[in-house]
Parts: C-alpha cells; sequence; structure tokens
C-alpha cells in the first residue's frame, strides 16, 4: 500500500472520501452478485463458481478500506499485528482477483476453442481445486506482508504501517517484493488472458471485466514502477519528481481499488442473464412485482454455455 506519503489536509479529505465511497458500493454490490450466484439451485459451471470467488476476493479488499482511511488521518492506530493482518488481507484479495480472472479467461478459452476437451474434462471438479489452489497461492504471494510493521518514521509524530526493512536491505527487498508483484500479479496473468479472447469470441461481460482490471490498475502498476526505480536509483531524481510520482502513486491506488466496485455495476448493465436471475430473486422475496420477463432476458438463459449468470 501506499497510505505512508505526507499528504496535505484538503489531499486527506478527498482520498478518506474515495474509500468509503469505495467500501459503500463494494460491500453491497459484491454481496448481490454472490446472492444470485450462490441460490442457484444447479451447480456452478466454472465461470460462475471463479466469479462466486473473485466477489469474495473483492469484499475483502473492500474490508480493509477503513483501516486505510483512518490511517490516512491519524497514522496506524491499530498495533502492530493488525498492521500485518490488514495488509496481508490486502495483498490477498488482490492476488487472488487476478488469478480468477486468469481462470475466467482460461475455462473460456478451453470451452470454445477446444470444446471437446472441455467436454471430456470434469470441469466443474477441476474448477473447486482450482479455486483452493488460486487462495492458496495468493496466501503464499502475500507473505511479503509479515514485513508490514507500525513505526514511526523520523520525520513523523504518527506510526505508521509499511515495509519497515533493516537499511542495509531496504532496496533489494523492496525491488525483489514489488518484482514479484509485477511479475506475477499482472504481467503472468495478462500475459495468459489477452492471447485467450484473441483466439475466441469472449462473453461480452466478461471481456467488461477484464477490460475494467487493466483500465484500473495499470496505472497504479506503472506508478510503483517509477517509484521503484527511483528508490533503486536506477533512475535520477529531485525533490519535485519524488513528490509527484508519491501523488501519483496515491491518486492510482485509488483508481485500482476502485475495481472492487465495478464488478457488480457491469454485471448488472452488461450481463442480460445476470439481471434477469437477479429479477426473478427480487419478485421471490416480494420487492418486485411479478410480470413476464423480457424477450432478451428469456433468450439469453441459453445463449452462453460457459456461465449461468453472466
Amino acid at each position: 500500500n501506499t497510505n505512508k506519503i505526507p499528504l496535505l489536509q484538503h489531499d486527506c479529505a478527498s482520498y478518506n472520501g474515495f474509500y468509503v465511497l469505495i467500501f459503500v458500493l463494494a460491500i453491497p454490490g459484491n454481496l448481490v452478485v454472490g446472492l444470485v450466484i450462490g441460490l442457484s439451485r444447479q451447480a456452478l459451471p466454472p465461470s460462475d463458481l471463479y466469479l462466486l470467488h473473485l466477489a469474495v476476493a473483492d469484499i475483502l479488499l473492500a474490508l480493509t478500506l477503513p483501516f486505510w482511511a483512518t490511517s490516512v488521518t491519524q497514522g496506524w492506530v491499530f498495533g502492530d499485528a493488525m498492521c500485518k493482518i490488514v495488509t496481508i488481507l490486502q495483498e490477498l484479495s488482490f492476488y487472488s482477483s487476478i488469478l480468477f480472472l486468469t481462470c475466467i479467461s482460461m475455462d473460456r478459452y478451453m470451452v470454445i476453442v477446444r470444446a471437446m476437451e472441455a467436454r471430456r474434462a470434469n470441469r466443474r471438479m477441476v474448477s473447486w481445486v482450482v479455486c483452493a489452489a488460486v487462495w492458496g497461492t495468493g496466501a503464499i504471494l502475500s507473505l511479503p506482508g509479515l514485513l508490514h510493521s507500525s513505526y514511526k518514521s523520523h520525520n513523523s509524530s504518527q506510526l505508521m504501517c509499511e515495509e519497515h526493512y533493516t537499511p542495509g536491505s531496504a532496496s533489494d527487498w523492496r525491488l525483489a517484493t514489488r518484482l514479484l508483484r509485477h511479475t506475477l500479479g499482472f504481467l503472468i496473468p495478462l500475459a495468459i488472458m489477452l492471447p485467450c479472447y484473441g483466439r475466441q469470441k469472449a462473453m461480452r461481460v466478461i471481456v467488461f471485466v477484464v477490460f475494467a482490471f487493466l483500465l484500473c490498475w495499470t496505472p497504479y502498476h506503472l506508478a510503483v514502477m517509477a517509484d521503484t526505480f527511483f528508490r533503486s536509483k536506477i533512475v535520477p531524481y529531485n525533490c519535485p519528481a519524488r513528490m509527484v510520482v508519491d501523488r501519483v502513486m496515491f491518486a492510482t491506488q485509488i483508481l485500482g481499488l476502485l475495481h472492487s466496485c465495478v464488478n457488480p455495476v457491469l454485471y448488472a448493465f452488461v450481463g442480460e442473464k445476470f439481471r434477469s436471475r437477479l429479477t426473478q430473486i427480487l419478485r421471490k422475496m416480494g420487492v418486485l412485482e411479478r410480470t413476464s420477463l423480457s424477450r432478451s432476458s428469456r433468450s439469453s438463459l441459453s445463449s452462453e454455455i460457459t456461465s449461468t449468470f453472466m
């Protein structure tokens, strides 16, 4: 995270406002996604199972936001243990999100491009194993969060929660952990997803989901890369450049976090099946009057074989 960056008072108010907005939108939005998918009476296709776990990952990420919002204005007041826990939870949700998006891409590729192989494979059983593997991988990749601790820097009276390395190894550790995040959490999944969509007609909603991920997280990765070059002294810098990079990192982090509340909006506006299923649930709950489904919604229920809801 980048909450260690000194901010002006009006910046703090702006960033806190974004944190609160993302939290308020992400929690109910992804709970609705979980409700729609989880209340299915049939076994979930792999794509839907991955989407369900993606919603869980987004909820976990949103749950960390109140902690970071507080730390922007008051410093880290939650103790050293919570510093590690919240950081690991944030990292776990980040890695799991991109890995589940990658799984969706690969599953779609198998069904469309390698249909015969997909029919022979026990995809539903495999999908549960894949989900366990994704969470396990995310947990392992989030372990560098144990290096975070709460401490006071020499130029601040407030506690901060950030990486705390020994002076001699700080540059090497920072470079290693950030390269890990860039490579395993962005570049490799991206290298898998793009060819998958380049060789098949993908579901429109999934294309939007992947595009939204790239739009939200690419600027942050570029900003962190620039910061890494500065800190490692690969690129010379001065104080004004340092301040610009710090502000860009904070702003692009907000954009990245915004992704956790984007997917439910995409499902609602782009996914016809999702809207149809949500409408059915609301009617059963008595929230909506019982009316016939639109022709477009009915026809979409059998148009795509990889997802019940998308």
